[in-house]
């Protein structure tokens, strides 16, 4: 009946639709940008770095103002002109080989502009999500948006390869570029009025980015989750920094075996997602969130035991159990936060989380490198499959443990907003009905 209720939401539809192309469009980018750089431009292991670094450097340079100006401005126009810069951005490639005059220097530039408009997007679009949908719809929201990642992640590569093949590098980017206009047209067809942000406290920049650091430096339960996700993604990060050299060079398999192993651990993400509303149902909405970690996060351990023949099997087992959780965990503590932090903060308390949780990656990555070095293939994925299975010892001692309900946790001095405050945004065009802050996953 729920699920009924929130696809009977036109607004959501139109979100829907077009953040399942746009995820696909990614896939095509993550692949097709850097083998430009290497099957076109033939460009150094080192240049590659620099682009795919270029991609990723934008959350902890620019996240926490844009966490600010996503707070000051309505969501959705922000989040249609991130998609047309993008697609613009994009376009420029093929464009440009067309005309034989394509260089490295447009390539980085192009993964800047792409990694910035996905800042704004994504914290725009984790703060529109509540008023959109309403309180009680939101863990099924995201649940189905992270279904079409998880989809995406699964057929996307092979999608890609095709394309590359048939198109070229460059030119295969005019898909994402295409996915990124149905984006922006999905969501300047939405109709659903979104009232004008409220203004409180300090009008500064650095005072509004303070506010947002002091709510969820204050929230312990806030605190442990960015402790238990950053943890996960350092040591998920330098897991798979010597992941493929540990499957090749100690495993003895080759890319096809890889890219089936690589599946298993994108399925699980797809049960993860599909499953997420179910598992909060039956433990709570905050109790879901340490349970799915704590019982799926071990599995990892499985990884390291790998070797040829039936012991590949430990591998996919592994990944993809622990997949499930993780996906279960990321929708779950997603909307938590959401339904927990006052609708005036949320594009800075998603910024600031974004930072802190994103920011141990190319940390994770080199430390996987160094452990690579100083313990081998297999020990270095011994250290960061164990450094995965402890990671929900921050949750463990977080009021979570004590909890049921995101309704049962204390939100300090910023209180929870009442479920008036997100009803969905039908109703926000009424004199009476509270302001919800507005501005343009």
């Amino acid at each position: 009946m729920a699920d009924r209720r929130l696809l009977s939401n036109p607004g959501f539809r139109r979100l829907w639709v077009g953040e399942t192309v746009s995820v696909f469009g990614d896939q095509v980018t993550a692949l097709a940008l850097p083998l430009a750089a290497v099957l076109v431009l033939h460009a150094s292991t080192f240049q590659v770095g620099l682009l795919t670094g270029a991609g990723t450097l934008a959350f902890p340079v620019i996240g926490l103002p844009v966490g600010v100006w996503v707070d000051r401005l309505r969501r959705r126009p922000v989040m249609i002109v991130a998609d047309l810069v993008r697609a613009v951005a994009l376009a420029s490639i093929p464009v440009a080989y067309a005309a034989g005059v394509l260089r490295l220097p447009q390539l980085y530039a192009v993964a800047l502009l792409e990694g910035a408009g996905t800042v704004f997007f994504d914290v725009a679009y984790m703060s529109y999500l509540p008023g959109l949908v309403g309180r009680e719809h939101l863990v099924d929201a995201n649940a189905k948006l992270q279904v079409s990642q998880s989809v995406a992640q699964v057929s996307g590569p092979a999608a890609t390869g095709f394309l590359v093949g048939l198109l070229s590098a460059p030119v295969a980017l005019v898909t994402d570029a295409v996915s990124f206009l149905v984006s922006a047209a999905s969501l300047m067809s939405i109709r659903e009025p979104e009232p004008a942000p409220e203004r409180h406290g300090s009008t500064s920049l650095r005072g509004e980015m303070a506010e947002g650091l002091r709510f969820v430096g204050r929230h312990r339960t806030l605190r442990m989750i960015a402790a238990a996700t950053s943890t996960g993604n350092l040591c998920n990060s330098a897991f798979y920094a010597v992941n493929v050299v540990f499957l090749v060079r100690v495993v003895g398999v080759g890319a096809s075996t890889i890219g089936v192993l690589t599946a298993a651990a994108a399925a699980g993400g797809i049960l993860g997602a599909l499953t997420a509303t179910w598992w909060r149902r039956r433990l709570g909405s905050a109790r879901v969130i340490w349970v799915s970690l704590t019982a799926t996060a071990p599995w990892g351990l499985l990884a390291p035991l790998t070797s040829r023949g039936p012991a590949l099997a430990l591998y996919a087992a592994g990944l993809f159990v622990m997949s499930v959780g993780v996906v279960v965990y990321n929708v779950n503590q997603a909307s938590f936060r959401q339904l927990l932090c006052p609708p005036r903060l949320l594009g800075r308390m998603n910024a600031t989380m974004r930072v802190v949780v994103w920011g141990t990656m190319p940390l994770g990555a080199l430390v996987g490198g160094a452990l690579g070095t100083a313990l081998g293939p297999r020990g270095a994925l011994w250290a960061a499959a164990g450094g995965l299975a402890l990671t929900p010892g921050w949750l463990l001692a977080s009021p979570l443990l004590r909890l049921r309900d995101v309704d049962d946790a204390e939100a300090g001095e910023e209180r929870a907003p009442s479920s008036a405050t997100l009803e969905p945004m039908q109703a926000a065009g009424r004199a009476d009905g509270p302001p919800i802050p507005g501005g343009g996953a």
